[in-house]
């Protein structure tokens, strides 16, 4: 059977499954997974209801029947297409299968215990964590509870290692680099970062404020209900603000660049062949281009020649960015979190508004450059300063 998938995953045989349906079908699945329709028309609107109805898919019968349904999509496409199944089937991508079954896993449990939790909260009821009686010994309970623990991992990473070889390829040769030449699995969220952001933002600024931001968490967040159980009805901005950045700006990104980046850096649907000679068109336009040639570009705005001062050139992104970071904050504490800012003060509503605001230019960065092929807001090479 090994010896199967290996033929069926190189190219040789084709699929088990075939036809016009078939065809349509990959057809449409690799038409919609492109990121600029996948990321709104999927990826959030699961995020949405994933927040809204875990009461309802967090039930044992739901929560199976979902995942009965994402393995038989997931693993089932493997019958119907070699490409899909010699991208599944690489040892490099065998993480990302372990990663996303354990991410699920642990976000229905988290989710199932948080709606026993608030709908015994809203009956009056203690919650499940206090009703229990949750003392544990050091010795014998949690000793013997690690030492299991560490005799199924490394019986599952000795099965592992001698089931798949080893993801080594050829020494650097940087005459002939690997296409495409991807980061390790858990650094590809930060590798996409860098197709929307230059190296000192997307290598330094942005991870250095996630993990700001994982440190001020907890002076953000002072709310002391659902303090040591699990709940979302008593801590739904800091949960929703935490998945989204850890799911939709990591774990998403993740997928992306496992499965659909492909060579020279360009997209691929999940059943699409990686044709390393595929050349996609792609024009690089700058906020400043849009502002001043924008009836050449988009058929209205003005239509003059870029100015020859730089400054003068680039102050649509510079305008642009000081609104973003530093008059939309002052405009959140005003309107739609108001009482936010009055509970938390002045000092921590900044600091937390600003890493928000600097969490959502990544997805807005992110929609311009699929939709608009926008590269920069701004653009300095004479100061070696891009944004």
């Amino acid at each position: 059977m090994a010896a199967g998938i290996s033929t069926l995953a190189s190219g040789g045989g084709g699929e088990l499954l075939t036809g016009p349906a078939i065809d349509a079908f990959k057809d449409a699945v690799n038409a919609m997974s492109v990121p600029e329709v996948s990321l709104p028309f999927f990826f959030m609107p699961v995020f949405i209801l994933m927040l809204v109805g875990y009461r309802q898919w967090t039930k044992p019968l739901v929560a199976g029947a979902l995942l009965v349904v994402f393995c038989v999509g997931y693993f089932g496409s493997m019958l119907i297409d070699r490409d899909y199944l010699a991208i599944l089937v690489k040892p490099d991508n065998v993480p990302i299968t372990i990663m996303l079954l354990s991410v699920s896993g642990c976000l229905w449990l988290a989710f199932r215990q948080a709606a026993l939790n608030d709908a015994k909260t809203k009956a009056g009821l203690p919650i499940t964590d206090e009703a229990a009686d949750t003392k544990v010994l050091v010795w014998p309970d949690l000793v013997y509870t690690e030492l299991i623990c560490i005799v199924i991992a490394s019986a599952a990473l000795l099965i592992w290692s001698i089931g798949l070889p080893a993801p080594l390829e050829s020494p650097a040769n940087p005459a002939g680099p690997p296409n495409p030449s991807k980061a390790p699995w858990y650094f590809l969220g930060l590798q996409e970062m860098l197709v929307y952001f230059d190296p000192w933002m997307a290598g330094v600024i942005l991870p250095g404020m996630i993990v700001s931001g994982l440190i001020c968490m907890p002076y953000f967040d002072t709310n002391p209900k659902g303090n040591g159980y699990y709940t979302l009805a008593e801590r739904k901005f800091g949960i929703t603000v935490w998945l989204f950045g850890f799911l939709i700006l990591w774990v998403v990104l993740i997928v992306f660049g496992t499965f659909l980046r492909g060579p020279n850096w360009n997209f691929f649907g999940p059943y699409e062949y990686w044709d390393s000679h595929l050349q996609v068109p792609l024009t690089n336009i700058n906020l400043s281009d849009y502002f001043w040639n924008g009836k050449e570009l988009i058929g209205f705005g003005m239509n003059k020649a870029l100015p020859a001062n730089a400054m003068v050139r680039e102050l649509p992104g510079i305008l642009f960015v000081a609104f973003w970071v530093l008059l939309l904050p002052p405009m959140l504490a005003r309107t739609v979190m108001r009482k936010r800012f009055a509970t938390m003060g002045a000092a921590r509503f900044y600091i937390m508004a600003i890493h928000l605001v600097v969490m959502g230019l990544l997805p807005v960065k992110m929609v311009l450059r699929w939709l608009l092929t926008l590269k920069y807001f701004v653009y300095l090479p004479e100061y070696n300063l891009n944004l």
